[in-house]
């Protein structure tokens, strides 16, 4: 299966599912709810579609890295910024939400580093 149909897959999947019962949320007046599960099918689509990255073969694990992190920081990073997850009124406030983006994601690739070593993926 190529990388541009397993990316559809792993990010397209949830994403639609997500984007469904906010839909039906939406639907029911429930828009708080809506727009919470509506940003958080954004942020799957992004995460799933974007784990091809480390699938390719011929780029050193810090390129796929570097690469999987500028693309977090074009797009998952505006997306918890606009999505009212976190409150957003000054500088200080954006480098707070920068601190917790880049602190989770180096704890949760650490995690995902260290499960794929152990269990060989």
């Amino acid at each position: 299966m190529t990388l541009i149909k397993k990316s559809f897959l792993r990010g397209g999947i949830p994403f639609v599912i997500m984007e469904a019962f906010a839909l039906v949320l939406y639907l029911q007046g429930e828009r708080s709810e809506s727009k919470n599960l509506f940003f958080g099918g954004l942020v799957l689509l992004i995460l799933g579609s974007t784990t091809v990255i480390y699938n390719i073969d011929q780029w050193s694990l810090t390129k796929q890295s570097a690469i999987h992190f500028s693309i977090m920081l074009a797009t998952l990073f505006p997306i918890l910024l606009l999505s009212g997850w976190y409150p957003v009124t000054s500088l200080h406030d954006i480098l707070q939400v920068f601190a917790i983006f880049v602190s989770s994601g180096l704890v949760i690739w650490t995690i995902m580093f260290t499960l794929a070593k152990f269990f060989k993926w």
